[in-house]
């Protein structure tokens, strides 16, 4: 979680939400822009084929 090697599971949200006052939907959104935006520094790497309208 903290160093990075571990994400943010909906337990882990519900208790840091009780722990700091907040919602545990914050810290599963935050993990999952964490995530998305890891997956993004990769995106060249992706072999994907664009589908065509036929």
């Amino acid at each position: 979680m903290l160093n990075g090697k571990a994400g943010i599971s909906p337990e882990m949200a519900i208790r840091l939400s009780i722990a700091f006052d907040t919602s545990a939907e914050s810290w599963l959104n935050q993990q999952s822009q964490y995530e998305l935006w890891h997956a993004e520094q990769h995106r060249d790497e992706l072999k994907v084929k664009k589908l065509v309208a036929a």
